[in-house]
């Protein structure tokens, strides 16, 4: 018996497994703030980071999600060679974030930062690097979800594995948003 009726037992998983993430993620999050309130020694996190590289960053992860929905939309109509296209973009983009993400986090061990020399240093390398595990995760399951679609997998009326890479795209997506807000512009 389906929990939900006319949600497909996959699709219900996949949305029980993000609200695990969503609450891991709140965690973390509230973590980082309680710290970041309490802590003496907290610093200027705008002149730390690179906010103007992260924000450009950021926009590749939102327009990531614009690809997978044009993804998701072409499997729909029935277009296979749209839809790997598509995927391909995504996951294009998606490791174009990490990267960023890597020289990000080589220029602040570079200038001394940390995850053992302070608070910050490991609050925030603690969620970002989650994140960019997630991000990695996704990266790989997109490059099986590109697998698949050269197989032959998925066709107009049966795309839920495409479904299903969208849904947590976009979760990863949504927390990045989080993410970028609380530690790089508040």
């Amino acid at each position: 018996m389906n929990p939900m009726p006319g949600v497909g037992t996959m699709k219900f998983a996949m949305w029980l497994f993000l609200a695990s993430e969503a609450l891991f993620f709140a965690a973390l999050i509230s973590a980082y703030v309680l710290l970041r309130l309490t802590s003496p020694s907290w610093p200027d996190v705008s002149e730390l980071l690179n906010v103007p590289l992260v924000a450009l960053n950021t926009s590749l992860l939102l327009i990531s999600s614009v690809t997978m929905v044009y993804g998701f939309a072409s499997i729909e109509d029935g277009k296979q060679s749209r839809l790997r296209l598509y995927l391909i973009a995504t996951a294009v983009i998606g490791t174009v974030f990490v990267s960023i993400q890597a020289v990000e986090w080589a220029q602040l061990i570079g200038e001394g930062v940390t995850a053992s020399n302070s608070v910050f240093g490991s609050t925030f390398y603690v969620l970002t690097g989650f994140h960019g595990l997630h991000v990695l995760i996704g990266i790989l399951f997109l490059v099986l979800t590109i697998f698949r679609s050269y197989r032959g997998r998925y066709s107009q009326a049966e795309h839920g594995g495409v479904e299903l890479m969208g849904l947590y795209w976009h979760f990863v997506d949504i927390v990045w948003i989080f993410l970028f807000t609380i530690i790089y512009l508040i």
